[in-house]
């Protein structure tokens, strides 16, 4: 271990890479504690004390590494580039222009990620303004315990277009050091700012436990998190490897010899994207509770889905994970088109004749593999979750979240160091 870490800063062209990434997270942390200006110190000081880990702001607050409570300059934090992308991807399988953008290679690849960046903007100026009204009208529906909060006190119109092109701004700057970790740093870029930023709220979070379980309870949950940083390594290493053989062909004047390969179809192939899904879907209804007049409708909501140790939250989120999984996986690893792609590149898949029947079996594989891949979502979701709603503790409700996160980006940011080692015959951390 330490000699392999002796042979990152030995290479040159890593070690710059490296210290470069650690520098522009140094910088999103400045821009992460620097608050916006226009607003009211004390109620924000008020705003850090009382919203802790609980209600609406506890999963906003996570991706941006607690600078949504700061009222920060980043504090819409990732989020909005998180959601744009997915948007993109859902319309891709919708949209023909989309599709078409997505089979010409790097040209068209190109035209998604600048109508992805115009698109994160535009929520960015969306969320910053539904974020500026929500806590001038005291975060009703963000705060746990129907707490109520004035930041802006002075609502004038020239204060509200400051602070909200001041959030698009600096959503947009996290946007642009995000895509110069990729370029000139290690790893890829939006990951690891994301997991500077939960890794970054895991002491408070601990912390808050601590206070709130006492010293017995606390070394449960840190050894249950033990187990499930196991876990998370052991599954995000597993895959399902699908043999592909090629027959030579032709292209022109030139001639392709044969090939065997394998299309590697992890076990977690969707990520933390259905996290996400489930958690946005489960606060519409937190939102709607500031337009819908009825009361039996906001005592539902105010009692069972604003916390997420709530037992009815906790069903309801591990049902979406669920059904989220399978749904994104299927975008992601569409069967009908990779089973065309192989087909017009001359393979098959032994003992599978090209087309409609290796359409099925990607599908049958798919979904074989697909199934623990989300249980085993749910459960690192909701297992520290249920543990932390039966002994009443709402400090930290998203650890296994942050868990899932924070190993997912470090294994692949891992490799890609191993990558460059092997590139240079040093040997690596990952045997």
């Amino acid at each position: 271990m330490l000699g392999s870490l002796r042979n990152v800063f030995l290479v040159a062209d890593l070690r710059k890479k490296i210290l470069f990434t650690l520098f522009i997270i140094v910088v999103y942390q400045l821009g992460a504690n620097l608050p916006v200006p226009g607003i009211d110190f004390n109620a924000l000081k008020q705003l850090e004390s009382t919203s802790g880990g609980s209600g609406v702001l506890g999963f906003l607050n996570l991706f941006s590494g607690g600078a949504l409570t700061r009222f920060a300059i980043f504090g819409l934090g990732i989020m909005p580039y998180i959601t744009s992308s997915i948007i993109i991807q859902l319309l891709t399988t919708v949209i023909p222009k989309f599709e078409e953008w997505r089979d010409q290679g790097a040209v068209g690849e190109k035209r998604i990620t600048q109508t992805t960046r115009y698109l994160t903007v535009v929520l960015a100026l969306l969320q910053g303004t539904g974020l500026t009204f929500v806590f001038h009208n005291g975060g009703a529906g963000f705060l746990p315990n129907g707490k109520a909060i004035d930041l802006i006190p002075n609502f004038t119109v020239p204060r509200v277009l400051f602070i909200v092109l001041t959030f698009a701004a600096g959503t947009a700057l996290v946007m642009w050091l995000g895509e110069l970790i990729t370029q000139r740093g290690i790893g890829q870029g939006m990951s690891i700012l994301i997991f500077a930023n939960v890794v970054a709220g895991i002491p408070t979070g601990g912390h808050a436990i601590l206070q709130q379980a006492g010293g017995f309870k606390f070394a449960v949950i840190v050894l249950l998190a033990i187990a499930i940083l196991v876990a998370i390594v052991f599954v995000e290493q597993g895959q399902r490897r699908i043999p592909v053989v090629f027959s030579k062909r032709v292209v022109g004047q030139k001639m392709y010899e044969g090939s065997n390969t394998h299309i590697p179809l992890k076990v977690n192939q969707s990520g933390v994207v259905p996290i996400i899904f489930a958690s946005s879907i489960l606060y519409f209804p937190v939102l709607l509770t500031n337009i819908i007049p009825w009361t039996g409708y906001r005592n539902f909501v105010n009692n069972n889905l604003v916390s997420p140790t709530s037992f009815v939250y906790i069903g309801i989120y591990g049902v979406l994970i669920v059904m989220f999984t399978f749904f994104y996986v299927q975008i992601v690893f569409d069967p009908y088109q990779q089973a065309d792609i192989i087909r017009k590149q001359s393979g098959f898949v032994p003992g599978i004749r090209p087309g409609a029947p290796t359409e099925r079996y990607f599908a049958k594989i798919l979904n074989r593999i697909t199934l623990p891949g989300a249980l085993f979502l749910a459960g690192v979701a909701l297992i520290p979750a249920i543990l932390l709603a039966i002994w009443n503790v709402t400090g930290y409700p998203f650890a296994g979240t942050t868990l899932l996160i924070a190993v997912g980006v470090a294994l692949e940011t891992m490799k890609q160091i191993d990558s460059q080692l092997s590139m240079r015959n040093y040997e690596g951390f990952l045997k």
